[in-house]
């Protein structure tokens, strides 16, 4: 069901979407989110707002995430572990790295207890990146009893993270 919301303003709404979320939130302000139809053909007069609940993901908070790693603690945290380890080979300046950040977070969270996440910056430490044959970034390796088992060299889907982590898992 919708509801026209400049019945229940005694100001007149503007046509500026930040302005109209916000005039929607102080309508509900327990609601996270408002989809909102906006009429471009005509200067707007109207706001329908939809009131179906939409289901809310929560993306803040450290949780689960990734951890960097650095030559001082390599050895101890990636080829000592008793568990399988992923480990993501980036740069600070690679937008393509910040992609894979978000999906290694994601796995970080769902695999958490049996696989350690970690990422490596190339630029603070080359020595471990050259030793592995990294010649490009975003690189994500995993490694079992601290030998190098998979690979995946550039930007993809989750499903070839997955896919990777579980041939890791298996073997």
């Amino acid at each position: 069901m919708a509801s026209i919301a400049t019945s229940l303003y005694s100001q007149p709404l503007t046509s500026s979407r930040a302005a109209v979320l916000h005039q929607c939130q102080q309508l509900n302000p327990n609601r996270r989110s408002f989809p909102i139809n906006f009429n471009t053909a005509k200067k707007a007069t109207k706001l329908t707002v939809q009131h179906a609940p939409l289901p809310l993901k929560v993306l803040c908070g450290r949780g689960n995430r990734a951890t960097a790693v650095t030559r001082d603690s390599w050895e101890k945290s990636v080829l000592k572990s008793d568990i399988p380890v992923l480990v993501e080979f980036y740069a600070s300046w690679c937008g393509p790295c910040r992609m894979v950040h978000r999906v290694i977070d994601e796995i970080a969270a769902e695999y958490d207890g049996k696989l350690k996440c970690f990422v490596l910056n190339t630029d603070n430490d080359l020595q471990i990146a050259e030793d592995y044959e990294i010649k490009a970034v975003p690189v994500v390796l995993l490694l079992k009893n601290g030998e190098k088992r998979e690979s995946v060299v550039g930007t993809m889907p989750k499903e070839f993270y997955i896919a990777a982590i579980e041939r890791v898992l298996r073997s």
